[in-house]
């Protein structure tokens, strides 16, 4: 039986290719969170195939939305608002999963509450722990995004730095393609790096300028291409473990430095990861590692709340809803989404 005061968001997710909605009650308990996954259909195409995962989204949406409300055990009438990805992200896919928020507004007369795709990332870490709340400086890696932020309060923040070319989950997945190991390039690498040796090749460091917080992997990726190349010319058959693990080291190790060395000049005692690549091993492990040696402590969701899910959407969408956020139903798709545009 609900509570009056509770507040239960049906959330939506679809701004890749994970087909998402979840039950969240209060912002941080997850009453269900469904995922419907389109990662073995794509891994034929070696990436996400825009087109694809439009219309995979209008085939699993109804199906993926009944489980997630037929798993936390409430109807429409116990829902109190509507919250979906609205950008960044892919167009259709986004479009997809907006016009079935919308839909549901309208015919179930609730509010609709448009969620940014990285704010959703940054607040699994509140349903990861309860606890957990501001101030503090998160880093947010993706296949599409990089950013440190530093966190003032709910829905407030200030970019510290953001990529100015690939994104750590980007790079990931091109190196992985071009030591032969395909896609999805995170999972692959980060397991091909525990049988590596992480010092076979030194890798480029791309810090830029000593004032900068932002990222660029371009370069790394680059520098790997190159020394693959050149191993070809000369006839020498490349160690895929020793590639992937000197590539990550070179990665993790500007992510972690950066991060740390904001959190300093910030004055925060929290650290947050979120994102998919906040699942890889190493990084958590690193992170942890530093965190420790500098007194912050360290929030990192569960895998499966690093990963796109409507679980994050929801808890997002909960914080604009008590502050008043109400979306008309002409709200529409942006895959360009800037962090703190509405």
């Amino acid at each position: 039986m609900k509570n009056k005061d509770d507040i239960y968001i049906l959330a939506i997710e679809s701004s890749c290719d994970e087909t998402a909605a979840a039950v969240v009650k209060n912002g941080r308990e997850v009453l269900s969170n469904v995922i419907s996954s389109q990662i073995a259909l794509h891994t034929l195409f070696g990436g996400v195939v825009p087109e694809i995962a439009s219309r995979k989204h209008i085939e699993n949406i109804d199906g993926v939305i009944s489980k997630a409300m037929e798993d936390a055990a409430v109807t429409f009438d116990d829902i109190d608002a509507i919250g979906v990805t609205y950008g960044p992200g892919l167009v259709g896919a986004l479009l997809v999963g907006l016009a079935e928020a919308k839909a549901l507004a309208y015919t179930l007369k609730k509010p609709l509450v448009g969620v940014h795709h990285i704010e959703g990332h940054m607040c699994a870490n509140y349903i990861q722990d309860k606890e957990f709340k501001p101030p503090y400086v998160a880093l947010v890696v993706s296949g599409g995004h990089s950013h440190l932020l530093y966190v003032k309060d709910y829905g407030e923040y200030e970019i510290l730095g953001r990529t100015r070319d690939d994104a750590a989950g980007e790079a990931y997945d091109k190196v992985a393609r071009a030591i032969g190991m395909g896609y999805p390039g995170g999972p692959k690498i980060d397991k091909a790096a525990k049988e590596g040796n992480p010092h076979a090749v030194e890798f480029p460091r791309v810090f830029l300028e000593d004032d900068s917080y932002d990222f660029s992997f371009s370069g790394l990726k680059s520098a790997v291409l190159n020394y693959i190349n050149k191993q070809n010319m000369m006839g020498i058959e490349i160690n895929q473990n020793d590639v992937a693990a000197s590539f990550q080291k070179a990665v993790i190790e500007v992510l972690v430095e950066k991060t740390i060395k904001a959190a300093k000049e910030k004055g925060v005692t929290s650290v947050a990861m979120a994102g998919g690549v906040a699942s890889n091993s190493a990084l958590r492990a690193l992170m942890s590692e530093k965190c420790n040696e500098n007194g912050f402590h360290l929030n990192i969701p569960d895998p499966i709340l690093c990963t796109d899910n409507a679980a994050m959407i929801g808890s997002a969408a909960y914080y604009e809803y008590i502050k008043g956020r109400r979306d008309t139903l002409d709200l529409n798709a942006n895959p360009n989404l800037k962090l703190g545009e509405k």
